[in-house]
């Protein structure tokens, strides 16, 4: 189980930094364009960051079980969690096609004439990088979330069997 604490740690840190970093750059950035369609999609993706931070809470409680776990936190891990679980499979799956199909992806958003100074500077290759990109962010939080989850089964599981210990001892 320690293993499993140190790369759930690990993955929880790099999410939070990056995802956090990310979506508050974002705000920012929609603020200042008054897009509201923007600022919902940030809002979906800050699970990922209260995810991170939630399990980094669980982390923290597992290691000095004298540090209580909030009565808020198994349910954000949870709730949370299935929301940046689907997002970090979206990314996945949307890393794999990027990444096989870069060169038609291109060549579609080159016909539609949509930003085309931007697409006359991409390559196939920086598309597959993206893919790749994606996919590694996508992976990252899947594994997260499932090691993040299990821990705090693991947690409650330990947790259990000590106040039953407590129970029988009086």
């Amino acid at each position: 189980m320690t293993r499993s604490l140190k790369v759930a740690s690990v993955l929880s840190w790099i999410s939070l930094l990056f995802w956090g970093l990310n979506v508050i750059s974002g705000i920012l950035g929609s603020l200042t364009a008054f897009n509201p369609l923007i600022l919902v999609m940030l809002v979906i993706l800050a699970s990922i960051p209260l995810h991170s931070y939630a399990a980094i809470q669980l982390h923290k409680s597992i290691r000095r079980p004298e540090i209580k776990l909030s009565h808020q936190t198994p349910s954000g891990i949870r709730f949370v969690g299935l929301v940046a679980l689907m997002i970090g499979f979206l990314f996945l799956l949307g890393g794999m096609i990027m990444s096989k199909n870069a060169a038609e992806m291109l060549a579609t958003a080159r016909e539609q004439g949509f930003m085309k100074e931007m697409y006359d500077r991409i390559t196939v290759d920086d598309l597959r990088r993206y893919g790749y990109l994606a996919m590694v962010l996508g992976l990252i939080t899947v594994v997260n979330v499932i090691l993040n989850l299990r821990l705090l089964r693991w947690y409650y599981l330990v947790h259990q069997s000590d106040a039953s210990k407590r129970d029988e001892s009086q």
